[in-house]
């Protein structure tokens, strides 16, 4: 450290050496990256978490939403039809079709139905099982047009479960639904006079299979018969 006379105020100025400056200069140019480096790690990490929960969360409320509003066709459950009717009649078409690696035949019983809006309405779907292999399906659903998903409601559907059908077997599986009569009040569905109601069955790989000759062999243990 020297001291240098500052000749206009008449005082001494202490100043320090070149390389100490410098030196002190390096290291605040170390830190100060470091520093900045530490706190876009930190960033990072929570955006990385938030991201992951987000994902978690996404399913569930995705589902919800397209329960609430229709979004994409998808339709509505109800414990009960409604108390009244309308004069107003829909035409409901029934579709059917089986996704890839289930061995499955699937279709409706009758090609559509007219009912009033607000009746209820009943019919037959049949699958079968055309393999020698016992096979669980899954059937995801949705009507068109797709803003009719608001006021489509089901009541019953073999939508609602997986179903197990052995080598070989048929069945028959009912749908019972209605046209909610608030469609009446919503002027977007005054140009709709039929909706398309579409099952696709798929494999339901997550359920354990029961074969025939499985449940038959567990009535009775070896030694049992008396």
């Amino acid at each position: 450290m020297t001291d240098t006379p500052d000749t206009k105020r008449g005082e001494t100025v202490r100043t320090a050496p070149e390389g100490d400056r410098q030196s002190r200069s390096r290291t605040g140019s170390k830190t100060a990256p470091a520093s900045r480096n530490a706190r876009t790690a930190m960033v990072v990490s929570a955006v990385a978490a938030l991201m992951v929960g987000a994902s978690f969360a996404a399913v569930p409320l995705y589902d919800a939403f397209c329960r609430v509003t229709g979004w994409g066709g998808t339709t509505q459950r109800a414990a009960a039809a409604p108390a009244q009717s309308l004069s107003r009649k829909i035409t409901v078409q029934f579709d059917a079709t089986v996704g890839r690696g289930l061995g499955w035949r699937f279709t409706p019983l009758e090609p559509s139905q007219t009912l009033r809006v607000g009746e209820t309405g009943l019919v037959y779907y049949e699958a079968e099982n055309i393999t020698d292999a016992p096979l669980v399906g899954r059937a995801t659903f949705n009507v068109s047009p797709a803003k009719a998903g608001l006021y489509f409601s089901k009541i019953e559907c073999f939508c609602f479960t997986e179903q197990l059908l052995q080598p070989g077997e048929s069945m028959e599986m009912p749908v019972t639904y209605f046209v909610d009569p608030m469609l009446a009040d919503d002027v977007n569905m005054d140009d709709v006079h039929t909706i398309t109601l579409s099952y696709t069955f798929f494999p339901w790989n997550d359920a354990p299979v029961k074969t025939a000759s499985s449940s038959k062999g567990s009535a009775a243990a070896p030694g049992e018969d008396g």
